[in-house]
């Protein structure tokens, strides 16, 4: 009887070990999970090819868009917020350097959209779209201090040479005292030092290169009404318009545009609620933008990324970039003033 019990055991051990096998052998004959193809909501002639969104960027303008030291990759956060439009809209991307002009890329049809377009350029002649990425002249502080200086207050301020910001700085705190740095780091360096009391810089580009340094900054004024950087789309070309409007608005809302923030300036950038300082209440007020009609360039070193280099999860990009130094596309106190880039 015990022989018998004993067959029978294993003949039942050998009988769950068969299913098992076989259980197995299923398994592993079946397919890998594949997501289903997107599928695209636009095609041409909206669209110059089809299944491709062909993103225009202007590499000189980290943190927008650069190109790491020793790498063919653009990276930076308009290739990224260019991947999840282009993503929502079911398309692949492609990445093309189109320099400081956007738009004769668009009108010659190299690209299909633009990206990182100054809301405030009254001169652009293409739509664009609502803002993805805020910015303004802002003045930047050590955490300890939180008081918004005035003319009377005499506050002492780093700005980078012949920008925007030290015109804007120049222009309002005449009594005060203005210190000119080469680049945006020697500036937050005097801050962290003691040196200053404030740094004028755009607020995208001066919190890129104070996260990248780890320098501990807050904006604690706006020196003008906050603007944005947009997506450019030929004004006739009602279809994209309309798709990029849309998909905007979703990747906005499902908070990826908040995700690609923190990714490359450590933290989402919301201006609504930071207060004006005396000059940008009185620009405001008079219905006048101080730094209209101006261009210029305001840049700090470092490298594309706070981590290094920091890629998009996109398809491949190509094209050409100049390295990555933080470039403020913005505006010194006189028309075709020099660029200027601390690489």
């Amino acid at each position: 009887m015990k022989r018998l019990k004993a067959l029978a055991s294993c003949g039942i051990a050998i009988a769950c070990a068969a299913v098992l096998a076989a259980g197995m052998a299923g398994c592993s004959s079946q397919q890998s999970y594949a997501p289903p193809e997107a599928v695209p909501t636009v095609s041409t002639p909206a669209i110059g090819q089809e299944g491709v969104l062909r993103v225009g960027v202007n590499t000189d303008s980290a943190p927008l868009a650069g190109q790491p030291s020793g790498s063919a990759k653009i990276v930076g956060v308009d290739v990224d917020v260019a991947a999840a439009l282009a993503d929502a809209l079911g398309l692949k991307l492609e990445v093309v350097d189109v320099g400081s002009d956007p738009e004769t890329a668009l009108t010659e049809g190299t690209v299909d959209v633009v990206m990182g377009v100054d809301t405030s350029d009254s001169d652009a002649s293409f739509w664009t779209s609502q803002a993805y990425l805020p910015t303004a002249v802002a003045l930047f502080s050590t955490p300890s201090n939180a008081t918004v200086p005035t003319n009377a207050s005499q506050p002492s301020v780093a700005a980078q040479v012949s920008s925007k910001s030290a015109w804007a700085v120049t222009n309002e705190f005449d009594q005060g005292s203005i210190t000119t740095t080469q680049d945006l780091k020697s500036a937050f360096s005097a801050l962290e030092s003691g040196q200053v009391d404030y740094v004028a810089a755009d607020a995208v580009i001066g919190t890129y290169v104070a996260h990248s340094a780890g320098d501990e900054v807050q904006i604690v004024a706006l020196m003008q009404q906050p603007s944005g950087y947009a997506v450019g789309v030929l004004d006739g070309n009602t279809e994209l318009k309309q798709a990029v409007a849309d998909a905007l608005a979703v990747i906005e809302g499902n908070g990826t545009v908040a995700v690609i923030e923190r990714k490359w300036l450590g933290t989402a950038l919301d201006l609504s609620s930071t207060p004006l300082t005396a000059g940008a209440t009185s620009s405001a007020s008079s219905g006048t933008d101080a730094a209209s009609g101006e261009t210029g360039s305001e840049a700090g070193e470092g490298a594309p990324s706070a981590d290094g280099e920091a890629e998009s999860d996109a398809p491949s990009t190509d094209g050409g970039a100049a390295e990555g130094s933080a470039t403020e596309s913005d505006a010194p106190g006189a028309a075709g003033a020099p660029s200027e880039s601390a690489a």
